[in-house]
C-alpha cells in the first residue's frame, strides 16, 4: 500500500480521503465508502477500550456523529465524512476495540456508508493535504521530528 509517513510515525495511506477531524474514507465499489479513524487519531486517543457503533440502515448526513470511541483518556465522536445509509458495521470492534489502535486502516474500520452523493468526497482532504495538516499539528504540539517531516513510501 502506498503511504505517506509523517513525523516518522503516522501512516497515511494514499488510497483514501481524510477529514480534519481525523476520519478516513475509502471509496469502494458501487458508491460505498468504508470509514475509520486515522493513525494520528488513534495515537492521540491512546488505548481504545470501547466503540459505540452506528445502527445498520441508519441514514446519516455528512458530519453527523456515527460512532463514539472510548479510550483510557477520553470519549471521541466519529463523524460521517459523507452522507448516506450505514450498510455494514465492523462488529469485531464490540469485542476487540483495540483493533483500531493496532490496525486503524485495515481491521479497525468502523462502518460502510452507501453514499447518497459520491461527489461529497471532493470536499475531503487528499492524502497529501492531510499529511500537511498532521505535520502542522505535530509542530504545534512540539513533538520532536526526524529530519524528514513527510516521507512517501511507494510499494512496487
Amino acid at each position: 500500500m502506498d503511504e505517506i509517513i509523517v513525523a516518522g510515525k503516522y501512516r497515511i495511506p494514499k488510497d483514501r480521503f481524510y477529514t480534519k477531524e481525523h476520519e478516513w474514507c475509502l471509496v469502494e465499489e458501487r458508491n460505498k465508502a468504508r470509514i475509520g479513524i486515522t493513525d494520528y487519531a488513534q495515537s492521540e486517543l491512546g488505548d481504545i477500550v470501547y466503540v459505540e457503533l452506528p445502527e445498520l440502515n441508519q441514514e446519516v448526513e455528512q458530519n453527523d456523529t456515527v460512532a463514539n470511541i472510548e479510550s483510557v483518556k477520553s470519549v471521541a465522536p466519529v463523524y460521517a465524512p459523507v452522507s448516506g445509509k450505514i450498510v455494514d458495521i465492523n462488529s469485531e470492534l464490540e469485542n476487540s476495540p483495540e483493533l483500531i489502535n493496532e490496525y486503524p486502516y485495515e481491521d479497525g474500520w468502523i462502518c460502510v456508508i452507501e453514499m447518497r452523493d459520491p461527489t461529497e468526497v471532493e470536499d475531503l482532504l487528499s492524502p497529501e493535504e492531510y499529511a500537511e495538516y498532521v505535520k502542522e499539528l505535530v509542530e504545534e504540539e512540539g513533538e520532536e521530528e526526524p529530519p524528514e517531516d513527510i516521507v512517501e513510501i511507494e510499494e512496487e
